[in-house]
């Protein structure tokens, strides 16, 4: 039976280097004193046990903030995107929503211009047609609009292409995504997430929006406790960003709770004796949905493979999926090697480049 994860004083014990894993979270600590991120977390885990757990820097970049601790909660941005794919699925395998089913039968107002030819399925994988913003993403936001508004856009905003013929990363499917589970199960989505992902699986420290944290005890986003004016009313640290609980980048979480997320996913589903998906739920999300286009993708998830999208660093196998955000954030697992890796920054460093070189490191500290 999985159980619930443990934690080793002896990375060896589950075959990690010891002096590998501190070269990574090494990695993080220059970084900081370079003044590049003023806040990391890191936490690596393998066979149901994390092997390494790290955190550096404060949770604000002005002068006496508290530090980072491996509990620090942070604005994941888009490794939100496949825990809405998470609390979609659980409909699915509850028999509640087909994923080949058109979108309009959950959705009536998606309407026109090809868009009774999107299916559940596209919204999730990034084939469905839809842009990634919405053309008045920015004013909406200056206007303090609330996500109902975000949706009312979506449904009627033009599609870049046939659905189910290319593809292009889109939040906005994300979007309609949770619009569907808010009306079958009847629930916000930051409630259904909390009573059936969050938990059960103790995730204490996550929430989509703020939930009952308070923004002083998150960690700030970016480098420098200057904002310009405006955005201090509607960018990434305003109390309406935050708690805005938007489906493609709203989520709040420490290390260490993605990484249980994480480890239910490789238990096929099941964690510390809980079963919160079935195995069937897991092969099909982080199964290719794109192989008729070349673009691998999961359902929410991130696949390795996938050449366009390399945060994982080049060391993992091609069975690794996760997801990365722009805040400087990406969490992933590599089934071959029984591996979990979650690194956590407060913001993104030249396209990815801080990200890959600590996964790289995690990678390489596997010996055997």
């Amino acid at each position: 039976m999985p159980q619930v994860l443990r934690k080793t004083d002896n990375p060896s014990d589950e075959g990690m280097s010891a002096a590998g894993l501190d070269r990574a979270g090494g990695i993080l600590d220059s970084e900081i004193k370079k003044g590049t991120i003023t806040a990391g977390a890191l936490v690596v885990a393998r066979r149901n046990a994390i092997v390494y757990s790290r955190a550096c820097g404060s949770l604000n970049p002005t002068e006496g903030s508290p530090e980072v601790k491996p509990d620090s909660i942070f604005l994941l941005a888009s490794i939100t995107k496949p825990v809405t794919a998470c609390a979609m699925m659980l409909l699915v395998e509850r028999g509640e929503v087909s994923l080949d089913d058109p979108a309009s039968m959950y959705l009536p107002e998606l309407q026109g211009h090809e868009r009774k030819k999107i299916r559940v399925r596209d919204l999730l994988s990034h084939t469905s047609g839809m842009p990634d913003m919405l053309p008045q993403n920015r004013d909406l936001r200056k206007e303090n609009a609330p996500l109902s508004e975000f949706v009312k856009g979506a449904l009627t905003t033009p599609l870049l292409y046939t659905p189910g013929t290319d593809f292009k990363y889109q939040s906005m499917g994300i979007l309609l995504a949770a619009e569907i589970v808010e009306r079958v199960s009847g629930m916000p989505l930051r409630q259904f997430e909390k009573e059936e992902l969050f938990d059960p699986l103790g995730m204490a420290g996550s929430a989509l929006g703020m939930g009952d944290f308070k923004i002083p005890e998150t960690v700030w986003c970016g480098t420098s406790s200057e904002e310009p004016e405006e955005e201090k009313s509607f960018g990434p640290n305003s109390p309406y960003w935050r708690d805005m609980g938007h489906p493609w980048g709203g989520m709040h979480s420490t290390a260490r709770d993605l990484t249980v997320l994480f480890q239910t996913i490789l238990n096929q589903g099941e964690y510390g004796g809980k079963r919160i998906f079935s195995p069937a739920t897991v092969q099909t999300m982080t199964a290719d949905q794109n192989t008729h286009l070349g673009r691998p993708w999961g359902l929410g998830w991130a696949l390795a493979r996938s050449r366009v999208w390399n945060y994982f660093g080049e060391l993992v196998s091609p069975a690794t999926f996760g997801h990365t955000g722009a805040t400087g954030t990406v969490a992933w697992a590599d089934p071959e090697r029984e591996l979990i890796c979650v690194v956590l920054t407060n913001r993104m460093v030249e396209k990815g480049h801080l990200l890959r070189r600590v996964s790289n490191a995690v990678s390489a500290a596997v010996v055997n």
